[in-house]
């Protein structure tokens, strides 16, 4: 039992393995419940339940992670504050569900959906696979992002417009900004945007510092563009059939 929450996993994650597709599909499955589900979803009490289960899942992983970092004693105010976009979208995401804030959902949609889709299909959890904490934990942070993102979608009824797409491109880049400069004042590297990490990763391939966060700046624009092409496609056909 001990093994499974260690610091260093017996097994190395293994790209695209059964373990992680059977990960990723789960995810796929509840976000489709939800949508099968999304007219009895809006009913008051199951709709206060709902979004409370998923608020207390999100903040609880969040805390585990926390914890676990601790008790292995690599929990620093370097590495460890919620201040990479998987954290701060976490965050941002149980606010959402509780606020049910269209501005929150357009940054956590955009950002939080595309930064935890990345992380979960190229995850950087190379030392631990199914059953360890650490990869239990991460795709239930993540996977948990996305589902928040589209119970506001199809639950609620909310939808991204291409001006919400530059807004979310404006603070993701404003938030960028502010977390270079708090890297600078305690030497810490969150979101690598004062160098590349220690493990591999795509950033690899982009160039050194600090030529590497222009091809990032694109990846997450196409991103952006990516998720919302779905409601863009939606709105012509719409506009078509009224014309």
């Amino acid at each position: 039992m001990l093994s499974f929450i260690l610091p260093d996993g017996e097994n190395q994650f293994v790209l695209f393995s059964f373990e992680h597709l059977f990960s990723l599909f789960s995810v796929i499955v509840i976000i489709l419940f939800i949508y099968w589900n999304r007219n009895s979803l809006k009913q008051t009490l199951l709709n206060v339940i709902s979004r409370g289960i998923l608020i207390t899942v999100l903040i609880v992983s969040e805390i585990s992670l926390h914890a676990w970092l601790w008790w292995v004693d690599e929990w620093g105010y370097r590495n460890a504050l919620p201040l990479h976009l998987s954290s701060i979208s976490l965050l941002l995401a149980a606010f959402l569900l509780w606020m049910k804030s269209y501005r929150l959902f357009e940054f956590t949609y955009f950002v939080g959906v595309g930064s935890a889709l990345q992380a979960m299909i190229t995850p950087d959890i190379s030392l631990y696979t199914f059953p360890h904490f650490r990869y239990i934990q991460f795709f239930i942070a993540h996977g948990g992002i996305v589902v928040a993102n589209f119970f506001m979608v199809f639950v609620e009824g909310f939808r991204p417009t291409l001006k919400s797409l530059w807004r979310a491109f404006f603070y993701l880049n404003l938030y960028t900004l502010i977390i270079f400069i708090f890297n600078i004042m305690i030497g810490s590297n969150y979101m690598y945007v004062s160098r590349k990490p220690i493990n591999p990763s795509i950033i690899d391939y982009l160039g050194p510092w600090p030529w590497y966060i222009i091809p990032l700046e694109m990846i997450a624009l196409v991103t952006f563009f990516i998720l919302y092409l779905p409601f863009f496609l939606t709105r012509k056909k719409k506009h078509l059939k009224e014309s």
